[in-house]
């Protein structure tokens, strides 16, 4: 048994309770999905980061609410306000118990697809 990252990233168009909770819910459906993962068994924790500028809510509220996380961990936190990096956008580590052979996909939509180039 292993434990891996799988990283996400999604911006946020305004910074409301309503935006991050759409962005935060379809970033992680995204992960699930491309990553082939099945309930909350295998999750160790999830760490989720927002840029400066959002602030209107903890993105960890949302999955606990609408999935009913509870018994996951996670927390949140404010990325480093690095001068000309990306504004709105949060980002999101899923840490996982999983097998040596897993190979996480990484997950980038809207604007910050501009993180990561593909291969």
């Amino acid at each position: 048994m292993a434990a891996k990252g799988i990283r996400g990233a999604i911006t946020v168009d305004v910074n409301t309770e309503d935006a991050l909770r759409e962005a935060t819910l379809e970033l992680l459906c995204e992960i699930f999905e491309q990553n082939n993962i099945r309930g909350t068994e295998k999750i160790s924790h999830i760490i989720f980061t927002t840029t400066q500028d959002l602030n209107a809510a903890f993105p960890a509220k949302f999955p606990r609410i609408e999935f009913g996380w509870d018994d996951v961990a996670m927390m949140c936190f404010h990325e480093l306000d690095v001068p000309n990096s990306l504004k709105m956008c949060l980002r999101v580590l899923v840490v996982l118990n999983c097998d040596e052979n897993f190979v996480p996909k990484f997950v980038y939509m809207k604007g910050a697809k501009n993180l990561r180039k593909e291969k």
